[in-house]
């Protein structure tokens, strides 16, 4: 007898000192790591309000927030996987997502996550995080490119002002940007030092899609007709009209804002959560408006590549991180983390909520356009970022400057371009 207890007490023992073991579990609570990238105040307020809130009802599940950095994530996630310290809940961007499926770092959420959730949810949204025949993340937060435009300026020129219902077309814009030069001002300014995503994603209003993918599954890049609308339209408008201006070329959007409040520029293209800094800096006085991007041969489609979250393969803890995204991703929850980050929702009932439907800083006109957002071009493109880096970045850069032609460019994104995305395909 006093063997078989001696045994069962040895067992136990075992028994606990492996739950110990297990980095996400502490004095029999479960504790989950969520790497946030959200950076604006009241985002990050609103992300940590949530996970007070979950923690406050669910004490054998704690949260642990960790904040992260968008400037680093994708070798910082990287050099963790590698490493197995990867955060069990992952935010990160959609058009971030395919190495890390393909490499097995991220869990098929397929099963994970409730029915709710997934019917929520578009499945042209959906197709954002699809790689191969898994769901690897929840698309929860999007934005589309703008037009912010100096209201007063615009009034004063007495152009016709674009909405979703009419939008302006890109010869149209172009036209428009003319009539706003001159005194010393630029009709519009495009931030474009990153200008892969802004270039492809637009080029989506006009036919453009770049990467075609073959029967035998691989994918190359043409740079046909559709694809060349919008790189012309920004070349012309800073080379042959000089209604653009050519030093913000290699600038951020927040760069332009203090040209743009100075009336140095008209209008600046810019993703819609933008807003919120233009609310915040913008003099006493200042008039500005969101109009639509403009329309092609497609209408308003646009490429978007939403904020997502994912959950670690290595996680001990699948489960229950899908049970804090599916708290997380509430259609109340939704609209908060929304309104926090300035963006649009891509749940179908938090898209309803009538704060996103407001005239003011441009809600109504930012969810006029959430039908129409796509899956940007690029998205399940292996290689990608090397091709972006390496190849599209400065190919861009040159030709908007005017250091290059069209037929180099052509050139340049195609046969270097093929040459790039050829080794992640072999």
């Amino acid at each position: 007898m006093r063997t078989r207890i001696t045994t069962l007490l040895v067992s136990l023992v075992l028994l606990l000192a492996g739950c110990t073991d297990d980095p996400g579990t502490e004095d029999g609570r479960i504790t989950l790591r969520f790497q946030s990238l959200a950076w604006q105040e009241e985002s990050v307020e609103a992300n940590k309000e949530l996970v007070r809130e979950w923690n406050a009802a669910h004490p054998d599940v704690r949260v642990e927030y960790v904040q992260g950095s968008w400037d680093s994530v994708h070798d910082q996630l990287l050099t963790s996987f590698e490493g197995g310290e990867a955060p069990d809940i992952i935010h990160d961007a959609s058009d971030d997502l395919a190495d890390f499926a393909y490499g097995g770092y991220l869990a098929d959420l397929t099963e994970l996550l409730p029915e709710r959730l997934k019917s929520d949810i578009p499945r042209r949204s959906w197709d954002t995080v699809a790689f191969g025949d898994g769901l690897y993340g929840v698309p929860f937060l999007q934005e589309p490119r703008v037009l912010i435009a100096n209201a007063t300026l615009l009034k004063r020129a007495g152009v016709r002002i674009p909405t979703p219902e009419r939008p302006w077309t890109w010869p149209e814009f172009r036209q428009v940007t003319e009539r706003l030069s001159g005194e010393g001002r630029y009709g519009v300014a495009w931030p474009l030092k990153e200008p892969v995503s802004a270039t492809l994603n637009l080029s989506l209003s006009t036919g453009g899609r770049l990467f075609h993918r073959g029967t035998d599954g691989k994918v190359t890049v043409r740079f046909e007709a559709g694809d060349q609308v919008v790189p012309r339209t920004v070349h012309d408008q800073v080379n042959t009209d000089h209604s653009a201006s050519p030093t913000t070329l290699g600038s951020g959007g927040s760069d332009t804002l203090p040209g743009f409040f100075a009336g140095r520029y008209a209008m600046v293209p810019l993703g819609f959560s933008y807003r919120q800094q233009i609310e915040q800096q913008a003099s006493d006085g200042f008039e500005w408006q969101v109009l639509p991007a403009p329309a092609g041969a497609d209408g308003l489609a646009q490429g978007v590549s939403p904020q997502t979250l994912s959950i670690a393969e290595d996680s001990p803890h699948k489960k229950e991180a899908a049970a804090f995204l599916d708290f997380l991703l509430q259609p109340e929850n939704m609209v908060r983390l929304a309104l926090g980050d300035w963006m649009l929702p891509t749940g179908t009932q938090a898209l309803k909520d009538p704060a996103l439907h407001t005239e003011e800083h441009g809600w109504a006109t930012g969810t006029a356009l959430a039908g129409h957002l796509r899956p940007a071009p690029a998205q399940s493109v292996r290689g990608y970022p090397e091709w972006k880096d390496k190849v599209a970045t400065p190919a861009l850069q040159e030709y908007y400057s005017g250091a290059i032609d069209l037929d180099e460019l052509r050139g340049r994104l195609e046969e270097d371009g093929n040459l790039v995305l050829a080794r992640y395909q072999r």
